[in-house]
């Protein structure tokens, strides 16, 4: 009989389940995709249903389910650390301790209860540390039986930061940072302080970066008071933060204001207004900082560790520009980082944990031919033609239907080309932060207008973010300085010197936004201001749907490349149904839709290509 084992992530942000039958995941999935709310924190009732009913089984046939941290040494951490910080944080130790009192100390009784909405049964339920978790969603699902792990994020229990070493089935850590220093939390304040929520804007703040003007006298002034005043970081990558200046601990905000406005000369960002140079700058001085930190760290580990290649997990490791400049160091030889490194990843590393170390057993084969162990992160639910035709009837929607998938991607890529945006869903949704062709919208990366277009009438978002290629993966190094696969998105890379345009005169002095639309190159919509892209290679073993697309894009319009964006509006999760598609669809000001193998259009546009009747002329199957 085969052994099933539920990875659960919940009560922080982020909650996730994932189902392993045998040490191999079998369905992994975010509980936000399902209940359409951002980042959701509740117990991840409907992800841990998909998982179940994606393996055919019930919850009295797991044999252990398995939480992603240990809430006793988590709340230890808080009482010594209000106890250390005392009399400060009292406003915040009455909000937080009678949650903890009343429930979080009693989360077994709470999972059971929550389990119990699932079906009968009683499965053993198991903790892992926060940080074997994480080490665990990076290191087993690796294509590696040895290396040098790292994980890094904002807190777990009491650790933040470890270095640990990975070897056929065990784990074992060799060094170790505590609450309350970390380069995630000092990450996180200063998205708070440049006006960005913490916990989802620190992706703004990467991509705010490169706005600031690199070695300028104020970006290097800003470093210096960093490392003076907020940082004492040591050669091997660890860090003591200044706590005079950080409310975290014992508060209810990130920083002090007052104070980080007497350092820095400015004040706290309020949320939407207007962007600064001084804002720019300040988002590219920690943005280094934090890749020292990273770099320094990896060396530390491969001095420890003796290991070539080394996988990373933990928020931190989702900050892509760091992991590409730690890869060109060559540090190691590969590196290797989980994409669902964040606390939704925590589920699945739970569940390996729990496999690999409590139930001792070894791990899998690598799939001949595979990358990885994690299936091109294609975890979450799929549908079926019926789904998508049952759709156009019950809306009403005018589409097309092809019988053949090459005609199909034949008449997408003439709609990218000409400057059409195109929802693409197709197969199992993507665990992970990232849609990588599963739920995306698409674009044309030679058109100069594809990235205002896509921010402004879209995706409703701030207008200086970057947008992804994706590109097949043989022709990566034909357009970018990167010679191995990035198949999660979680690798920055220069475009290739060849493609590059040059830059106009006193374009460093010039208003953020018309920098932003200088063309930078002969893929515009996806270069960066300061020449970088955040690469998603694309692979026919993983993805031949998407890859056939993109390939056909290339054979047609001369580049086997695409903008690739997640199928999602702001403040919104990416789609998960059909219905969620086409909803995000007829909201925004994209131009077609393509569910499976049907081509969906708009009342009023024409049809593409000329076929005749758009409604339903096909028979549910």
């Amino acid at each position: 009989m085969p052994e099933y084992i539920l990875g659960i992530s919940a009560y922080y942000h982020d909650s996730a389940a994932a189902l392993l039958r045998d040490g191999v995941v079998v369905a992994a999935a975010h509980e936000e995709r399902f209940t359409r709310v951002k980042h959701d924190a509740g117990f991840p009732r409907k992800a841990a249903a998909y998982v179940l009913a994606e393996a055919g089984i019930e919850l009295a046939e797991l044999a252990a389910v398995v939480f992603y941290d240990k809430p006793y040494l988590k709340f230890e951490r808080l009482l010594e650390t209000y106890h250390g910080f005392a009399p400060r944080g009292l406003r915040s130790f009455l909000s937080a301790i009678p949650v903890w009192i009343k429930e979080k100390l009693f989360m077994k009784k709470m999972l059971r209860e929550e389990l119990a909405e699932l079906g009968p049964g009683r499965p053993r339920i198991l903790f892992p540390e926060h940080h074997l978790s994480h080490a665990a969603s990076a290191f087993y699902p690796s294509p590696f039986d040895e290396a040098a792990i790292l994980t890094i994020d904002g807190v777990g229990e009491w650790s933040t930061t470890t270095i640990g070493l990975g070897r056929g089935k065990d784990i074992t850590f060799l060094r170790e940072l505590d609450f309350p220093h970390s380069v995630g939390l000092l990450y996180s304040a200063f998205t708070y302080y440049c006006g960005f929520k913490v916990n989802s804007g620190e992706y703004k703040l990467m991509g705010l970066a490169p706005y600031g003007i690199d070695g300028s006298a104020r970006v290097e002034e800003f470093k210096a008071k960093i490392l003076e005043t907020l940082v004492d970081l040591r050669p091997d990558g660890s860090l003591l933060l200044n706590m005079a200046y950080f409310n975290f601990a014992t508060g209810l905000t990130m920083c002090r204001d007052a104070k980080w406005e007497a350092l820095f000369g400015l004040p706290r960002r309020a949320a939407e207004s207007e962007l600064g140079q001084e804002h720019m700058d300040l988002a590219l001085a920690i943005q280094q900082i934090t890749e020292e930190v990273v770099l320094r760290l990896a060396k530390t580990a491969r001095e420890l560790t003796g290991c070539k290649n080394l996988v990373m997990a933990g928020g931190v490791a989702l900050n892509c520009v760091a992991n590409g400049k730690l890869l060109r160091a060559g540090i190691f030889d590969d590196v290797w980082i989980q994409p669902a490194a964040g606390d939704a990843g925590g589920a699945l590393g739970a569940a390996l944990a729990a496999w690999h170390i409590w139930g001792e057993n070894d791990r899998t084969p690598l799939p001949a031919g595979a990358l990885d162990r994690m299936a091109g992160s294609y975890l979450g639910p799929q549908f079926t033609r019926a789904d998508a035709l049952r759709l156009a009837a019950r809306r009403d929607a005018p589409y097309t239907l092809y019988e053949d998938f090459g005609a199909l991607c034949d008449a997408v890529a003439d709609l990218l080309a000409d400057g059409k945006v195109v929802g693409w869903f197709q197969g199992r949704m993507e665990y992970g932060p990232r849609a990588l062709g599963g739920r995306s919208i698409l674009g044309d990366p030679r058109n100069p207008e594809m990235q205002k277009k896509l921010n402004l009438k879209i995706k409703y978002r701030e207008g200086f973010r970057p947008f992804a290629p994706s590109v097949a993966a043989e022709a990566v190094s034909d357009y970018f300085i990167q010679d191995r696969p990035s198949p999660y998105m979680l690798l920055v890379a220069p475009v290739a010197d060849a493609l590059r345009h040059p830059l106009p005169q006193g374009y460093w002095q010039m208003p953020m936004f018309e920098r932003l639309y200088v063309n930078r190159s002969t893929l515009p919509a996806i270069t960066h201001v300061d020449f970088s892209a955040r690469i998603q290679t694309v692979h026919a073993d993983t993805n031949p749907r998407y890859h056939q697309l993109i390939t056909t894009f290339g054979a047609r319009h001369g580049c086997p490349m695409v903008v690739n964006t997640s199928f999602n509006v702001r403040g919104e999760p990416i789609v998960c149904t059909p219905e969620d598609a086409y909803r995000c669809f007829m909201r925004t000001e994209m131009d077609y839709l393509v569910i499976g193998d049907c081509l969906f259009c708009k009342d009023g546009q024409p049809a593409y290509p000329e076929t005749g009747d758009w409604r339903g002329e096909y028979e549910l199957d």
